[in-house]
């Protein structure tokens, strides 16, 4: 751990003007960005009195080997440039609600001839109706379900309707009556498009008109005894009610809102959200996060409403109200951000309003959502208990088992799979702080020499691996030693682009950096585990001495008797059955195996695809990559209609002719003639 006092910059270097601030760590990642209507005084707040900081802020200080900020203009920049940074480096002691789906939302395609509904996420598309958001997708499913049974519109794929139609049979949800089935002419273009719209209407919150032709048409079936009919409309009905039941009136039709909530203690907060879109709650959210430092209810304000609504690629779906239990400081600076964000998507001027409910239904319904913070923060501290619990006595065993000067903070395994020798690929998992680190993940393909057995691959992997991380490590070193005063980097006054665009002339230099950090491999493990035994741990071991790297432990699982090797011992490291480090071993192995037997089968398949392209005539490779990249495999591709090879992108009706025959003419070659007996029958024929 770094002394902050070896890296803190002098009181005079550092602007009393608004900027946006980097604490580095010594393998030159961001680990921290902040932002400060005064630099000078928020970074000598870091450095004043380190042991009186909080537990987050110390180790965070003490992780870092340097700090660097960017002067702007005014808040608003460096809200801007705050969030960008954030995005960019997701830096480890940054308050950050992690999440990697947007928000689903019910969606009818009026834009087609035959409309169709489904559950879409992303942007928004013209002539597409949404409906929601819904959290979690289940409801959303849930309520297509129901839905369907009343207003049998179509959902499935371009697909499934192009290959029902071309054999006149419909699909499953035809034949069990929740699609009226267009695809067959069961229903006219005219009279689906109607079921469409009223589908549209119902969930729109306008179910009235609806309900009442269902209410007449049952009591007409039962005037004239048509009792099976009847009971039909009356469980359409029901699931009308039903759907209704789950998204509940809370507010005046009109409302358009998102509510916010918390719940904290010292070291963790608990946010909530609920979407209410015309009055009803469309869907719910919610994330458990660490504390950083001692941050006010304002300050959490302003960092989840960065970073729900700043990652929104659909930013025209941010409501007119956004209602919070406290105000940030700068909550003026943030509606403009937030209408800028409006704005940018078209939406024009849209005013935003940003408050605190004082009192009346949206004050109520602000305190349901602050109970259900305080419960879900309950419950992630009584399940994270046992879970750190857990997690911390295996990494503390596998510590002493293996003899480790230091702690096991970072595991990174590796796998190879192949299927005789072809097709050659390795895996590289990683666990930190005994959890899966998934976008740290790396898949390796092994070709020439290196593929011939399990060792030489190995040893090309670790050594792939590990070389890149010595040539990241030198550029990191190089570029903390541009920087001539000291450690300090202090940058011009810019004022940042828009996402996703490069930085003014001031800036050019960290784009660099950025893009560098994307692109390399993190920190270096405390451990290296191999899969397999003796002589895949000494050929690792052999590749990281050969790089120079002996101060890094390494060790081998057996898959047979599951014992630990370690490099030169003749004999393996047995652990105990019940031992949590055994099992955290195994659980960081069987997921290296599953992570590179996933890459193998795609390999695999696109190889097979690939060649059962290559006499194709006027197929070349782009082409043939083309038609691998979009069926996926030869089964999905054998069973593509002419239509269907068509839609990939640069062939013509002329090519994908010719591929349908090809494939054709193989089908037709690999079975056997009947009137041609094989020679092995023949002889027997022949014998008897």
């Amino acid at each position: 751990m770094a002394d902050p006092t070896s890296y803190r910059p002098r009181t005079g270097e550092i602007p009393t003007t608004p900027g946006v601030y980097r604490f580095i760590d010594p393998h030159g990642r961001v680990v921290y960005v902040g932002k400060a209507k005064n630099l000078r005084a928020r970074l000598n707040s870091y450095f004043a009195r380190v042991n009186t900081l909080h537990p987050k802020t110390y180790a965070m200080v003490h992780a870092a080997a340097s700090v660097e900020w960017t002067v702007v203009g005014s808040e608003l920049e460096a809200i801007q440039l705050e969030y960008t940074w954030i995005k960019q480096h997701t830096p480890r002691f940054n308050i950050m609600y992690r999440d990697d789906k947007s928000y689903p939302y019910l969606a009818v395609t009026m834009n087609e001839k035959y409309p169709r509904v489904q559950v879409m996420r992303g942007d928004k598309k013209p002539g597409v109706k949404y409906f929601g958001p819904f959290y979690p997708a289940k409801a959303i499913r849930e309520t297509v379900d129901t839905m369907l049974r009343v207003f049998p519109v179509r959902s499935c794929s371009a697909g499934v309707f192009k290959r029902a139609k071309a054999s006149g049979r419909p699909c499953l949800l035809g034949y069990i009556g929740k699609c009226a089935a267009p695809c067959v002419g069961e229903i006219s273009e005219e009279d689906h498009r109607k079921l469409a719209e009223e589908f549209c209407e119902v969930m729109a919150g306008r179910p009235g008109p609806q309900v009442r032709r269902i209410e007449n048409e049952m009591k007409a079936a039962v005037a004239e005894l048509r009792y099976e009919d009847a009971g039909r409309h009356r469980d359409d009905l029901e699931a009308i009610r039903r759907v209704f039941e789950r998204n509940s009136v809370v507010l005046s039709e009109d409302t358009e809102a998102d509510i916010f909530a918390f719940a904290e203690d010292e070291l963790e907060a608990a946010a909530q959200v609920f979407h209410v879109r015309q009055g009803r709650i469309r869907g719910q959210r919610g994330w458990v996060v660490e504390k950083v430092e001692d941050t006010d209810a304002g300050a959490m304000v302003e960092q989840l409403l960065m970073q729900v609504y700043g990652s929104m690629a659909d930013t025209e779906r941010i409501p007119p109200e956004v209602l919070v239990p406290a105000l940030p400081d700068n909550a003026e600076e943030m509606s403009a951000w937030l209408r800028q964000l409006r704005s940018d998507s078209g939406e024009g001027k849209a005013q935003i309003s940003l408050r605190v409910p004082q009192r009346g239904d949206k004050a109520a319904l602000l305190g349901t959502v602050q109970e259900n913070a305080s419960q879900a923060l309950a419950l992630h501290k009584a399940r994270r208990n046992s879970d750190i619990t857990t997690r911390s006595a295996a990494l503390r065993d596998l510590q002493e088992a293996l003899g480790a000067s230091e702690p096991l903070l970072r595991i990174e395994c590796f796998d190879i799979s192949h299927t005789s020798g072809t097709n050659v690929v390795a895996s590289m998992v990683v666990l930190e702080d005994g959890l899966a680190k998934k976008r740290d993940y790396r898949r390796f393909s092994v070709k020439g020499d290196a593929a011939r057995d399990d060792t030489s691959a190995m040893y090309d992997v670790i050594r792939r691996r590990f070389a890149r991380h010595l040539k990241d490590q030198a550029q990191s070193e190089t570029a903390v030693a541009e920087p001539a005063e000291g450690a300090v980097a202090e940058r011009a006054a810019v004022t940042p682009a828009p996402e996703g665009a490069e930085f003014a002339a001031g800036e050019a230099k960290d784009s660099t950096v950025v893009e560098r950090e994307a692109e390399r491999f993190a920190y270096p493990p405390s451990l290296v585990v191999v899969d397999g035994g003796q002589p895949q741990v000494n050929v690792a071991r052999q590749a990281l001495d050969d790089l120079g790297i002996t101060d890094l432990p390494v060790v081998g699982l057996a898959k047979r008797l599951e014992e630990v090797w370690l490099p030169g011992d003749d004999f393996p490291l047995v652990l105990p059955r019940s031992s949590e480090a055994l099992y955290m071993l195994q659980r960081i192995r069987d997921e290296a195996h599953r992570f590179a037997i996933a890459y193998h089968r795609s390999k695999r398949s696109k190889a097979m695809t690939a060649s059962a392209l290559d006499e194709v005539p006027g197929l070349g490779p782009a082409r043939r990559a083309a038609v691998v990249a979009h069926f996926g495999s030869v089964a999905n591709l054998k069973k593509a209609s002419l239509e269907e090879i068509i839609e990939v992108p640069g062939l013509g009706r002329d090519t994908a002719q010719k591929i349908l025959d090809h494939l054709t003419a193989e089908a037709s070659a690999a079975e056997p003639s009947p009137a041609e007996p094989s020679p092995a029958g023949a002889a027997a024929k022949d014998q008897a």
